[in-house]
């Protein structure tokens, strides 16, 4: 009795599982996109380029500056922003192993300062590191305000003060200015 019971259930259940399966198949799937035709090159009118493309891409120019500071800015064309960043870089550089050194030094000799050089190591490594998460990042900034159109200006205000301007310029389709 207890077999024939169980072949009924296992006989339902292939039954069942094979009428679901047939009118799975059946089913249409709607959740495909349309079919997208090309437009015809007649039909479309040319768009001006909205932005353009930086030199280098901004993470392309984050990895050149935190590699070696300076990289970045100078592919963008920011050539004094780099030089800025290379000659902090030259200076750190040289103070880290000038303190590293001096710090050799006074642990050969047992100095009672080598607590306070050890920091003055740390310091300088800190500031290097610094340097060139800064470099980076000013990179990545720099790439993307690529084409943004300011310019800075001092001017001499009423009353003999001098005072510092952004100018900002942008066009907006039938805005008139005069």
């Amino acid at each position: 009795m207890r077999q024939l019971s169980f072949l009924r259930v296992v006989a339902i259940a292939i039954f069942l599982t094979m009428a679901l399966w047939s009118s799975a198949l059946a089913q249409v799937r709607t959740n495909l996109p349309p079919q997208q035709r090309r437009p015809d090159p007649r039909d479309t009118i040319p768009v001006p380029a909205f932005r353009f493309e930086p030199p280098v891409a901004p993470l392309a120019a984050l990895g050149r500056s935190m590699l070696l500071p300076g990289w970045g800015q100078a592919v963008l064309g920011r050539r004094v922003t780099g030089a800025v960043f290379v000659f902090w870089e030259g200076l750190t550089l040289t103070m880290t192993l000038k303190a590293a050194h001096q710090l050799n030094f006074q642990e050969d000799t047992d100095a009672e300062t080598v607590d306070d050089k050890r920091d003055e190591v740390q310091d300088w490594l800190v500031l290097l590191v610094f340097n060139h998460l800064m470099s980076g990042m000013e990179a990545f900034v720099a790439a993307h305000l690529w084409d943004f159109p300011t310019e800075l200006e001092a001017r001499a205000l009423p009353g003999g003060r001098v005072g510092m301007g952004l100018s900002l310029y942008w066009s907006a389709p039938g805005l008139k200015v005069n």
